[in-house]
């Protein structure tokens, strides 16, 4: 955590301004600066407002001061890891058919045959022997035979 004791240094001292608009900062307070961005939690966009700088500027600078050794005495301090995890894109076979599970329908029970057996008045015996689906055929028999 960053006190306010901490921070005294800011905004940023600017030694000069040239001609074209380009300042030069007092570089005991841009090496401080740099230092409280490098410690953890530390939000640089936040610290570059508060110093009165850009914080693509600010940026630059630290990682210009990473990449320089540094003086005697001064260890490096590691940025908090990214809260952010890798996106990677693996590359597939070609897509394969779905495997589909062919679930049978139940089959009908089996409907006992039944027999219809006639004898007319003239001595002749009709016998009809069907199942559940002969249904109007049986009706009709007996319509015709009733008729009889």
């Amino acid at each position: 955590m960053i006190s306010s004791d901490d921070l005294a240094f800011l905004p940023l001292k600017v030694n000069r301004t040239g001609p074209s608009g380009k300042r030069t900062f007092d570089s005991n307070g841009k090496r401080r600066l740099i230092e409280a961005c490098l410690r953890p939690g530390v939000s640089v966009s936040g610290m570059a407002l508060k110093a009165g700088i850009n914080a693509n500027q600010l940026r630059k600078w630290i990682r210009a001061r990473q990449h320089i050794e540094l003086p005697a005495g001064m260890e490096a301090v590691e940025p908090a890891p990214s809260a952010f995890i890798p996106v990677v894109q693996i590359e597939s076979a070609p897509p394969q058919a779905p495997t589909r599970h062919v679930v049978a329908p139940p089959l009908p029970q089996p409907v006992p045959p039944a027999r219809l057996t006639v004898r007319l008045p003239n001595g002749v015996t009709v016998e009809l022997a069907c199942g559940g689906h002969d249904a109007a055929l049986v009706t009709a028999m007996i319509a015709a035979l009733g008729a009889q």
